[in-house]
């Protein structure tokens, strides 16, 4: 259907109203998109840390040999005169050369000792093949593990040999630098040999006088010095007047003091060589050479300036492993404008004593770095100034500014993290944590919260070097800002993860005092961290659980359970979980304290987000494994109580084990595969109980429990049986589950079990049971995990146990206790066998416990088929399922040994998930926020299109309608339409049957996509609402068990997913269904069999939303209006409707705060919902006579409630006035109504099979009895319709299948 192109480009509409319109779409706010919603509730992927040195290596021996035989050049290298003479700096002629060679021996060992001081060093002066040998095997003996470095001198014996061979005095010998190592039994290893070499085997050193004959040796042990030489020996030397070699060796400092020049230009020099070794080396090459030991690493930043100089005289320093080659690195042009910013300053210096003034160097690599931080693309190199904002740490000038750009790099996420800790930063910012400064403190704690987000295993250094202290003073420290504290709690909770060391060194620094303090902080991030890291410190530490006790951790933290924030509530959950789940043992009081927080946690139960319920599943996990025995004793009664229970089964219930729902129509197509739904469970037989249960006997037939759950329920579940891998070994399928939860409510258990079935256990069983049936599958799996779990373990602790020696009964363990101190038994009875229907454990109450007596009775000796003894053998103070002493254990199944079949496989991951927020970058500004990003681009799309078509629309409606039958689309619906809606602006109508939806593109008549809404088959779909209709769509189904579902990437290509399910009215009780109170009027009773409602029961559950303020108002079957807050998701108020009978229809005015809501019984009651719940019911209108088909309010400011009743009367009320202010009758026999919000249009639809459609002045305009086409088949009986939002078309669905729309006459189009 096209629009008119005049229409398209009228300029009826101004420009600045449809920027207006544009406005408001922008305002709206959107339900249900935050992160918890679109992501997978899991941490990080852990990327492989390869920056921690795990060989960290020392070199602890040094061998210097030096063959210089002075005086006597060696007969193969002809030297030039004059020739380069000076070794170690001293010329060997200018003293006698036994002296000369001690000299220069000694001075070798002072260059190295510059470096390394530590190490042994052993001179070997001109010395024989034996002595080399002997030397070096007695160092490699003596360093064991560590490295040995070998320093040969050779310019006084003739070049190696062909083979590699070097030279010594008195005979030749084959000494490579490995040699040594072949002293040992193993062939020598090369892989950790490391050689340097001046030149390759063809090339000479040079000989120019100005230079050292150990030019190479002077490069690795006194850089800076032979630097500064070559540097003056450069052409470029000139251009800076007045400095000369002599000038040089005066250069004022220390080479260890970075205040000196001399230091200055040491630092600068070990800045860079680290900067060109990282960026030019492979990542592991640079750990191994640069990071791994500190002699080695000095030495190879030293060899590329050896390779710089010796290239520079037609030499080729070799090493081995080779380096790529680096002297033509760029930064060595910052070197030497380092070197002639120094050396300029000499003169003055030296001779007038000016100032040294200090190089700017680097302040501008960290304005280099800062240009890369704030100009880069995403996908880039990254920065070269890395290793030199790690120098500048060093330095108190910059380390502000340093620390700034390094918190800003980290910030990019979990690759730049794992670069900087590459490179080496993990010692700096460690050793920062001793500062006491405290404008580093919020660096420090934004930096640490970045490297322990993507590097947990840094918890160990920081409490070996007290860094926990530092966090601990930042989190108690009021006067810090809410942001930096929460990145300081994060960083407590990763120090007490799973780490006993870090637990017990931050109970001692009072965290849970500090936390406790911050619980009620304004900020959520930190209460959420706050509650996190107590669940973590007491998790399995005992003693941070009594230091919790005593400081009532567990009532302070019972607040966040409401608090508005899910996450915050899904951490508090976390951390009462931990809190009972320690395994130590019970006290009394201990117990008592876990049954309170047990029954503060079950109020929880119908929270409105699945986060929130799985972590309440886990958290009563915990209580399950702690008081396991109690447990058994609750399974095995309701597993009994199930047995005993019938319930009616329904009519038809569909076909077991088919995703679609069996109908009568003759080509069912098939459903979509539902993508995050993969454990969508159709109706499936429920599975029989385990073998073990069938040992047991518990159904008497011993087949299935075949089992339909009729229409009992009061919550509702996307599963039927568990679609997780381990299926067959569910002893409960979810039928039977949900049939105990039901017959826990309705049947006269309570009054069976006596005193001990309304005790905690018994509460949180129940509570675990409608957690099951839950309709999030994640929240129903864990749930089913842990009763399958209890249920397991009770029917192999129950089976018949032959007993050898009753005499030794006596001696046994106490029960777990309860709050009230008492011990719950086991009551008296047999195992429950063929002979008898019920066990008698549901009828014996058990008595209150008195240490009793040994329990002596004769030895007993089963005879085969007689009943084997259960536990009124053993005395009441044993622990409930625990065997016999002595007894043979014929099934190897310890209590306890099962104990670990629920914990660890049961977490949410929330608390990685939520550490995530600190991996991921936190300054950049998001997606929906950057105007020039995809996401914003593709909304300010969405908004011009809203405009067009409520634009184009206003034009037609504006016009008037005078005809609406014209059918614009017709097709065969997959099942009965039930529900339908329209897509406010796009050409989409959803179309709902009793548990399906299907997706129709109208336009093109297409259908894109169907898919099963995964309620349980006893229920139906009652009401849809497209929620963020303007913006990025949401589905929303509401089925008559009181379960909402929320819908994302349907109608398109890819796979519909659920983003979230909760239970919307939680007592939506079959058997309390109002029936319409005016029975008498057989009409209205005739309509509602029609409409299925005597058998269904009634409404169902009927929905109202409202985007402006994110309100969902719900209500049907029940004697409330429930209003959920989806922002908060939770229930936000509950307004009684003061009837006896069902909502039928509700209808909400954000601007007035008004509801209005037409009932079953014919009344049609307007509630404000800003009063209080005694009077917020500000009108109740009774003129109908009859249920209430649709009541509606107008959304202008003196807007009109119109509302009709079965027998087709239709009202117009005033909310001022108590009377309808006008009356007009209409079809008789009425099930559907919809009222256009634009057009003033109504259209009603029969049950005898046709649809008129009435203007505002009550005249019918169109009378709709036959299909177009078709050869004119009269339309079946209207099961449902709806106008579109904007255009004047209506939707309709019949008892036949068929979906229909018919629309304006085409020239108004």
């Amino acid at each position: 259907m096209k629009m008119d192109s005049d229409l398209l480009h009228s300029p009826a509409v101004g420009l600045a109203e449809e920027e207006e319109a544009d406005m408001n779409d922008w305002k709206l706010p959107l339900a249900f998109m935050k992160k918890r919603h679109s992501e997978k509730i899991e941490g990080c992927k852990a990327l492989a840390q390869s920056w921690r040195m795990k060989d960290r290596m020392k070199t602890v021996s040094v061998a210097l040999v030096l063959c210089l035989n002075v005086g006597v050049d060696p007969p193969d290298v002809v030297k030039t005169s004059p020739c380069a003479r000076l070794e170690c700096w001293i010329d060997p002629l200018s003293m006698s050369p036994q002296k000369a060679l001690e000299t220069i021996g000694a001075n070798l060992q002072k260059q190295y000792e510059n470096w390394q001081p530590r190490a042994r060093y052993k001179q070997s002066l001109d010395p024989t093949v034996d002595e080399v040998k002997k030397l070096c095997t007695s160092l490699r003996r003596n360093a064991k593990e560590e490295r040995v470095l070998f320093h040969y001198n050779g310019h006084g014996v003739p070049r190696p040999t062909v083979n590699g061979e070097i030279w010594v005095f008195n005979k030749v010998a084959a000494i490579n630098p490995s040699h040594p190592l072949a002293q040992m039994p193993l062939p020598p290893s090369m892989k950790n040999c490391i050689q340097l070499a001046a030149c390759e085997a063809s090339e000479l050193l040079p000989m120019n006088p100005d230079l050292p004959a150990d030019l190479f040796t002077s490069c690795l042990t006194t850089p800076i010095k032979i630097a500064l030489r070559w540097f003056c020996m450069q052409k470029s030397a000139k251009l800076v007047p007045g400095v000369t070699l002599d000038l040089i060796e005066k250069i004022p400092g220390r080479l260890n003091d970075r205040r000196t020049p001399l230091g200055e230009l040491n630092w600068i020099f070990t800045a860079i060589t680290d900067t060109i070794a990282w960026n030019v080396l492979p990542r592991d090459l640079f750990q191994k050479l640069f990071r791994q030991d500190l002699l080695v690493a000095s030495l190879f930043r030293n060899f590329l300036l050896a390779e710089r100089i010796m290239r520079s005289y037609n030499c080729t320093p070799v090493s081995s492993p080779r380096l790529p080659p680096t002297y033509m690195h760029a930064m060595w042009q910052a070197w030497d404008l380092a070197v002639d910013i120094c050396l300029s300053q000499l003169p003055t210096i030296i001779e007038e004593g000016t100032a040294f003034r200090h190089s700017p160097f680097f302040a501008e690599q960290l304005t280099a770095f800062q240009v890369w931080l704030t100009m880069g693309v995403e996908n880039r190199n990254p920065p070269e100034q890395l290793p030199i904002v790690l120098q500048v740490l060093l330095s108190q000038v910059h380390r502000l500014r340093a620390l700034d750009l390094l918190g800003r790099f980290l910030d990019l996420g979990p690759w730049a993290v794992s670069l900087a800790l590459s490179v080496g930063i993990f010692p700096y910012v460690l050793k920062l944590l001793q500062s006491s400064a405290r404008e580093l403190r919020p660096l420090l704690v934004f930096i640490w919260a970045k490297i322990l987000a993507v590097d947990s295993s840094c918890q160990a250094d920081l409490v070996k070097d007290n860094g926990h202290k530092y966090f601990l003073s930042v989190l108690a420290d009021s006067y810090m800002p809410a942001e930096h504290r929460t990145m300081a709690v994060f960083i407590l909770a990763v120090i007490v993860n799973s780490y006993n060391t870090g637990q017990e060194a931050c109970l001692q620094g009072n965290l849970i005092a500090n936390c406790l303090e911050q619980l009620s902080d304004p900020h959520p991030l930190l209460r959420q961290w706050v509650a996190i890291c107590l669940g973590r410190i007491w998790q399995n530490f005992d003693p941070a659980r009594w230091c919790g006790v005593r400081d009532s951790a567990h009532e302070k933290l019972y607040t966040l359970l409401s608090d508005p924030i899910p996450e915050v509530r899904c951490a508090a959950v976390f951390a009462l979980g931990t809190f009972v789940g320690n395994s130590a043992e019970r006290t009394d009081h201990s117990t008592t304290i876990d049954h309170n927080v047990a029954m503060m946690l079950a109020q929880l139960i119908n929270d409105g987000s699945p986060v929130v319920r799985k972590e309440l599943v886990v958290a009563l996990s915990h209580l399950v494994v702690q008081y396991e025995s109690n447990f058994c004793t609750v399974a095995l009664q309701f597993i009994e109580e199930e047995k005993n229970y019938t319930v009616p089964s329904p009519a038809n219930t569909a076909e077991p084990g088919n995703l679609t729902p069996v109908r009568d129509s003759p080509a069912i197509p098939r459903l979509r595969s539902v993508n995050s739904y993969t454990n969508i469970r159709a109706a499936t037989t429920a599975r029989n109980l385990n073998k073990s249960l069938q040992n047991l006997n518990l159904n008497e037939e011993g087949g299935p429990a075949a089992f339909s759950p009729g229409n009992l329920s009061t919550s509702s579940s996307a599963s039927s049986t568990l679609g997780s891998p381990d299926n067959d070994e569910y002893i409960l399928s979810f039928e039977t589950i949900d049939k105990m939860r039901r017959v826990s409510s309705y049947s006269s258990l309570n009054s069976l079990i006596g005193v001990s079935f309304n005790s905690v256990y018994t509460q949180i069983w129940r509570v675990l049971l409608h957690l099951a049936a839950d309709p999030f599958p994640e929240v129903s799996d864990l749930a089913m995990k842990v009763l399958n779990s209890i249920a397991y373990k009770a029917t192999m602790n129950a089976r018949p146990q032959r007993i050898l020696d009753s005499g030794s009964l006596t001696q046994s363990a106490p029960a777990s206790p309860t709050s009230k101190g008492t011990h719950i038994h086991q009551a008296g009875g047999s195992p429950p066998m063929p002979s008898t229907s019920s066990s008698s454990l549901t009828n014996e109450v058990p008595k209150p416990p008195t240490r009793e007596q040994p329990v002596t009775r004769p030895p007993y000796t089963p005879t085969l088929g007689g009943q084997a003894p259960h536990s009124h053998q053993f005395p009441r103070t044993r622990k409930m399922f625990d065997k016999g002493p002595e007894q043979a254990a014929e099934d190897g199944d310890e209590p306890g040994g099962h104990r670990n079949y629920i914990s660890p496989a049961l977490q949410t991951g929330l608390c990685d998930w939520s550490a995530k927020y600190f991996a991921q970058p936190v300054m950049k500004i998001p997606e929906e926020h950057d105007l020039e990003s995809q996401v914003r681009m593709e909304r300010q799309w969405r908004f011009l299109r809203n405009t067009r078509v409520r634009r184009q629309s206003r034009c037609i409606t504006q016009r008037g309608v005078s005809r609406l039958d014209d059918q614009i689309f017709i097709n065969r619906n997959p099942g009965v339409p039930s529900v339908v809606k329209f897509h406010p602006f796009n050409t989409c109508i959803a179309v709902a049957d009793k548990d399906s939806i299907c997706f129709w593109d109208w336009e093109k008549g297409e259908r894109l996509d169907y898919f099963y809404n995964g309620n349980p088959r006893y229920t139906r779909i009652t009401s849809m609402e497209y929620l963020n209709g303007h913006d990025c769509s949401l589905l929303l189904t509401a089925t008559d068990d009181g379960a909402l579902r929320i819908w994302k990437n349907f109608a398109d290509q890819k796979n519909p997913e659920m983003v979230t399910a909760w239970q919307g009215l939680s007592d939506m009780l079959p058997t309390t269904r109002g029936q319409p109170t005016t029975s008498a009027h057989s009409l209205a009773r005739r309509v509602s069999i029609y409409l299925d409602r005597s058998k269904q029961g009634g409404a169902g559950m009927v929905v109202d939303w409202e985007q402006e303020t994110g309100l969902l108002m719900t209500s049907g079957d029940v004697r409330v209006i429930r209003i959920w807050d989806t922002d908060r998701e939770m229930k936000v108020q509950d307004i009684p409707t003061g009837a006896d009978s069902c909502v039928t229809s509700l209808s909400c005015d954000s601007q007035r705060s008004l509801i209005v809501a037409g009932l079953g019984d014919g009344s049609v009651r307007v509630f404000d919902r800003r009063m209080g719940p005694n009077e917020c019911r500000v009108m109740t209108y009774r003129e109908h006579g009859a249920w209430v088909v649709k009541a509606h309010l107008q959304k202008e400011t003196d807007g009109h409630i119109i509302s009709v009743s079965v027998n087709g009367d239709v009202r117009f009320f005033e909310p001022r006035t108590p009377d309808s202010i006008n009356v007009l009758q209409t079809v008789k026999g009425l099930t559907a109504l919809d009222i256009h919000p634009q057009a003033n249009l109504f259209a009603c639809g029969s049950m005898n099979q046709f649809i008129a459609v009435y203007n505002a002045n009550g005249d019918v305009i169109s009378n709709i009895k036959y299909y177009d086409g078709f050869m004119g088949q009269r339309i079946g009986a209207i099961s449902c319709l709806t106008f579109h939002p904007y255009w004047p078309h209506l939707a309709v669905g019949s008892n036949d299948y068929y979906m229909s729309i018919y629309s304006a006459e085409k020239r108004l189009r």
